[in-house]
């Protein structure tokens, strides 16, 4: 509820530490270093396959750059693509749709009308109290299409794609800060997933203080690396490992589909994070993923992608607006973990009806339905997965 990740989860990747980010001198061409590995890794898994294959398809770089291999690797195999286009959300599927019909995909965009309405059974799947479960609706959808399906994932954290990130930390960091400076800076660069008084919206029994999170991330700042290396050592072990992958394992084994992510390959992370960080960020222009947007330009396609980073995402105050406050209202009027002393009711009712709400408070709220509906399905046990959240 502070973090949007849990660091208790068994992570698919081992976690990595300061040694594994030491920036060292590269002897080879690293953008043909990053594309013989991404071909190897395709072909290897290629070789494996005897079926159809999908690719979720954002309009980003490490999509488009998946695809633009697979392509060029597979001029004849039929492949399916899927975006996703979320209510009242910016509109990636446009881009995605022109990017697909430049590789001869059979594209797919998904509509999805009222992003929580099947919340339950998606966190029924995964067994955390996440809102933000936009993959169980692209497996769901991938699982009519095929089994197999390729994916970008691994591109931010590795090549250095949380540009927005990136710039505030710099700005508001110095090479003298302290460590619990560097930290508190780090999360101040995560704030949509706190809010101001994120130390009342607790009850009083679960002692929450600030101190156990500054712990947690204190040994991704106490070393020698650079600042920025520092926040990727924190990203990659943070994010990756205990939010995106195990979320995404758990959602792939109920679908019973096998995701294959060639820029999380073993070669691949090993060499990335070794980089220097002028091969990853240009701080003067913002600019990240240098080395993959260098190899879309070779593919020429890099024309086709979005720079801002998004990813498949829901407008959350357009989702307020629609659909998550009269849920919430509902779900946490007489909630259970008010009930239980989890979570104090005062905050809830300070809060929830301002019109003017800032959107990280619209966050915390969907953090909170998320978690009662968890409570309600696994530990009272007095809802169904199958039930749909409307209004």
């Amino acid at each position: 509820m502070t973090l949007r990740y849990a660091p208790t989860e068994k992570s698919i990747l081992p976690r990595l530490d300061e040694k594994n980010f030491t920036q060292q001198e590269i002897s080879k061409n690293p953008v043909q270093y990053v594309e013989e590995s991404l071909i190897h890794t395709i072909s290897t898994e290629m070789e494996k396959l005897n079926e159809k294959i999908a690719i979720s398809l954002s309009s980003g770089i490490d999509s488009t750059l998946v695809l633009s291999i697979l392509r060029k690797l597979y001029p004849d195999t039929e492949i399916e693509s899927i975006s996703v286009k979320f209510a009242d959300s910016t509109d990636e599927s446009i881009a995605a749709s022109k990017i697909a019909e430049e590789f001869h995909t059979n594209h797919h965009i998904l509509f999805v009308e009222n992003f929580l309405e099947e919340l339950p059974k998606a966190i029924s799947i995964v067994k955390l109290p996440f809102w933000d479960l936009h993959w169980y609706h692209v497996a769901k959808k991938i699982k009519t299409l095929c089994k197999v399906f390729f994916s970008g994932d691994g591109g931010d954290e590795l090549f250095g794609g949380y540009t927005f990130r990136y710039d505030k930390f710099l700005e508001i960091t110095r090479t003298d800060s302290t460590n619990i400076e560097k930290v508190k800076n780090y999360l101040n660069c995560h704030e949509r997933d706190w809010v101001p008084d994120q130390n009342v919206l607790f009850s009083n029994d679960l002692k929450f203080t600030w101190n156990e999170i500054y712990k947690l991330l204190a040994p991704y700042f106490d070393n020698s690396l650079p600042l920025l290396s520092q926040v990727f050592l924190a990203d990659f072990n943070g994010k990756l490992l205990y939010n995106m992958l195990p979320l995404y394992s758990k959602i792939h084994d109920h679908f019973q589909i096998k995701n294959i992510t060639p820029l999380l390959s073993e070669q691949l992370i090993s060499f990335a994070t070794h980089l220097p960080i002028d091969q990853k960020y240009n701080h003067q222009n913002n600019t990240g993923k240098m080395l993959l947007l260098k190899l879309l330009e070779k593919y020429k396609t890099s024309q086709l992608v979005s720079r801002k980073k998004q990813g498949f995402s829901v407008d959350t105050l357009n989702l307020w607006n629609s659909y998550g406050k009269q849920l919430c209202e509902y779900y946490l009027d007489n909630a259970r973990i008010v009930n239980d002393n989890v979570i104090n009711y005062e905050w809830i009712q300070k809060h929830i009806k301002k019109p003017d709400i800032d959107v990280r408070y619209v966050n915390k709220f969907l953090g909170l339905l998320a978690l009662e509906i968890w409570y309600r399905l696994h530990i009272t046990r007095e809802m169904d997965e199958n039930e749909r959240l409307t209004v």
